[in-house]
């Protein structure tokens, strides 16, 4: 069955990345994007993408309803440039404000079921509805990177607008939030782990992730119903295996 799937942050190391593995799929893809240029050259001319040059924050709501229509998920790898403007400068809360402006286009096209939508996070950012726990330490650091690092509540409240105001039973949105780990780049998927809460620090014993498989596991989201069905409504977090 042929999946149409919207992607915001498509010129990202890993929303690249995804949008491949949706096309390699057989899926069609329309991407949100400043500069059609940036995309990875493999995808460009692909058939199946549709490329849409705009600011996903600039768009109208009536704008962002009529691309997200028709569209079986929604994947959000929107992330802050890490350069001095990219982390201290606007939008500060790009990631949020794009979770909740695309929640609200997908709410408002009444879809006859509900839509997948599938967040990049980090495992920074702790599941509040798992009650998880963390040292003392790390609850420093993590309190004062929330105050000193705008991305990083950024990504704490994108997941929470997840987490709390679209919730477990809204019927429009369905949704997922992936945390990788420190993440690094590697030219092909390789085996992975998966887990409901972090099995270490993200501060003081961070894992590895590659974002090809953030991108692969994403995907499979996206297409697979078995795996949707394991996450929905979860944060899991990924690892590369060792």
């Amino acid at each position: 069955m042929e999946t149409r799937t919207l992607v915001v942050g498509a010129t990202g190391a890993t929303g690249g990345l995804l949008v491949a593995q949706l096309l390699e799929r057989g899926g069609r893809v329309t991407a949100i994007v400043r500069s059609r240029d940036r995309l990875p050259a493999a995808v460009r001319e692909d058939a199946n993408l549709t490329v849409v040059e705009a600011s996903v924050l600039e768009l109208t709501d009536q704008q962002l309803a009529d691309h997200v229509r028709g569209c079986a998920a929604v994947a959000s790898c929107l992330g802050h440039n890490l350069t001095f403007k990219g982390v201290f400068g606007r939008p500060r809360r790009l990631v949020t404000d794009a979770v909740r402006r695309l929640c609200g286009a997908i709410e408002a096209n009444r879809p006859e079921g509900p839509t997948k939508f599938v967040l990049m996070n980090t495992t920074g950012v702790r599941n509040r509805d798992l009650g998880e726990r963390v040292s003392i330490a790390q609850r420093g650091v993590i309190a004062l990177l929330r105050f000193l690092v705008p991305p990083h509540a950024d990504n704490e409240d994108a997941a929470d607008y997840l987490r709390t105001m679209i919730g477990q039973a809204d019927g429009a949105v369905q949704w997922v939030a992936v945390r990788p780990d420190g993440l690094i780049d590697r030219d092909a998927v390789s085996a992975y782990d998966l887990h409901a809460s972090p099995t270490r620090s993200a501060i003081f014993n961070a894992g590895k992730t590659s974002r090809i498989n953030v991108a692969h596991f994403m995907a499979d989201l996206i297409t697979e119903p078995a795996v949707w069905r394991r996450w929905k409504g979860q944060m899991p977090v990924i690892y590369n295996a060792e």
